[in-house]
């Protein structure tokens, strides 16, 4: 296998001209020619390992620091023009490497502005959120990438698609009559528009859950998947060819700005669509009332995940037919909302979701095992909360699979219809806040940041709980 080239002229010119040398006189301490010095640092010419040897000795600089350097700063600028207000100048890698060798100390600058662009913006949206709660609409807003854009929208949004639910409800009435839903929407497949359903091993479909062949009319699902998460493919690919003008309808109702949120937009709703088809909406709503929203029990009685019957108890918002309006939060170990759905909208400013005492935390520790939790904001609002891990595709061996946390939750007062609220020890609920730099809690072991709203407390005779003690 042929060895990299590595081309590193503006640092080896950099490092020359940091230590006042001339090319003639670098090139006699380097044993090369001073012609050779120059191409390479033209970067016509890479440098050898004899050379990098050499630079090593002579300089006492660290061989790893030639490539490495660039690496870095090549990275960060990256993630510089990802943000969606430069996403229209981004450059190619050749660009940001030039960038980054011939001019390394603005590259820096770009990145420590933009570090500064985004606290501020950060501080914007605290400060939106914060004048949203207290009933004052703002206008402050930033550019936000199309993914961000459509999670905002179904946040702030009931979690419920009438049109979606009607279509479903249509879909259900022609599939041949069975036990096994599996089984009814591949012979529906078949039978209307000639398409087989085939499983594939995780060796031939590596990064693919499904994959449609409009050539072969054959759907390929992966083996990865369980057989919950396969029949919510197959109920998918069922939505989207049968129920095209619904989610049209709905899709267009959401205003989203550019096509990719709305392509975005249109698989999440073929998600919810496939959730109203695989779990009819008042036979599912009474099972959900008589199991008192016993999640694995309802998961048990049709044949879902605890992921699918815990997301589908928030759509029951049915006008005349509604549910507990459950909010809906899903989590990744790294700290990550994934999610955030609401029956009337996720409640932000009542609820927040990003405080690190949340029972969601302590859901990673305990696998499998449902956390049930009453909490309570500083303004007194109560509500109770329910989580517990769920597993994404089976990873092959050696492979780390994929675990997020979802977190359930609704007004404390209705625990007396939920089992999770009955068994509940009698105890204060835990004081949580919408989130560090919005919460003036004193005396909080888990502050992670201060609050943008008060004046921190340095005191040099005191010492609090948290680095971030405030005034």
């Amino acid at each position: 296998m042929a060895e990299q080239k590595i081309f590193a002229g503006p640092r080896i010119r950099r490092l020359r001209m940091e230590r006042s040398l001339t090319q003639t006189a670098m090139a006699e301490g380097l044993g090369i020619s001073p012609s050779y010095l120059n191409l390479i640092e033209r970067n016509q010419r890479p440098i050898t390992v004899q050379l990098i040897l050499k630079l090593a000795s002579v300089y006492g600089i660290d061989p790893h620091e030639l490539q490495a350097e660039t690496r870095g700063s090549v990275a960060a600028l990256k993630e510089v023009f990802s943000d969606p207000l430069l996403a229209g100048e981004l450059p190619g890698d050749q660009e940001l490497v030039d960038l980054a060798e011939t001019a390394p100390n603005a590259a820096a600058a770009m990145q420590k502005l933009f570090r500064a662009y985004r606290e501020q913006a950060e501080r914007l949206s605290d400060l939106n959120v914060l004048l949203a709660g207290e009933g004052r609409a703002t206008s402050l807003s930033a550019a936000r990438l199309p993914v961000d854009e459509v999670r905002d929208t179904f946040e702030r949004r009931p979690w419920c698609f009438e049109k979606l639910e009607e279509a479903a409800e249509l879909l259900r009435a022609e599939l041949e009559d069975g036990d096994d839903l599996f089984v009814s929407l591949k012979a529906w497949l078949r039978k209307e528009h000639g398409i087989s359903v085939r499983l594939l091993p995780v060796a031939t479909m590596p990064n693919w859950r499904r994959r449609y062949d409009r050539h072969s009319q054959r759907l390929f699902l992966s083996e990865r998947l369980s057989r919950a998460d396969q029949l919510r493919e197959v109920a998918m690919e069922c939505c989207l060819i049968r129920m095209r003008d619904a989610l049209a309808l709905e899709m267009n109702a959401l205003k989203l700005s550019s096509d990719e949120a709305r392509r975005l937009a249109r698989f999440e709703l073929a998600r919810y669509a496939a959730l109203a088809l695989m779990l009819p909406y008042a036979a599912f709503q009474q099972a959900a009332v008589r199991a008192r929203y016993d999640i694995a029990a309802i998961a048990a009685r049709f044949g879902v995940s605890f992921e699918q019957a815990a997301t589908r108890l928030v759509a029951l918002q049915r006008p005349g037919a509604a549910g507990i309006p459950f909010f809906l939060m899903e989590v990744d170990s790294a700290g990550n909302r994934v999610r955030r759905i609401g029956a009337a909208g996720f409640p932000h400013g009542a609820f927040g979701g990003a405080c690190p005492r949340l029972v969601m935390h302590d859901a990673f520790f305990e696998t499998g095992r449902v956390l049930a939790e009453a909490v309570e904001m500083p303004d007194g609002t109560s509500f109770l909360t329910i989580a517990r891990t769920v597993d994404g595709p089976q990873g092959g061996f050696g492979e780390r699979p994929r675990r997020t946390v979802l977190l359930l939750g609704c007004d404390l007062s209705l625990r007396d219809q939920v089992v999770y609220g009955t068994l509940l020890p009698v105890a204060a609920a835990t004081p949580i806040g919408p989130a560090c730099r919005l919460c003036e809690r004193a005396g909080c072991i888990s502050r992670a940041e201060p609050p943008v709203t008060r004046p921190l407390g340095l005191d040099d005779m005191v010492t609090g709980l948290s680095v971030f003690d405030f005034q």
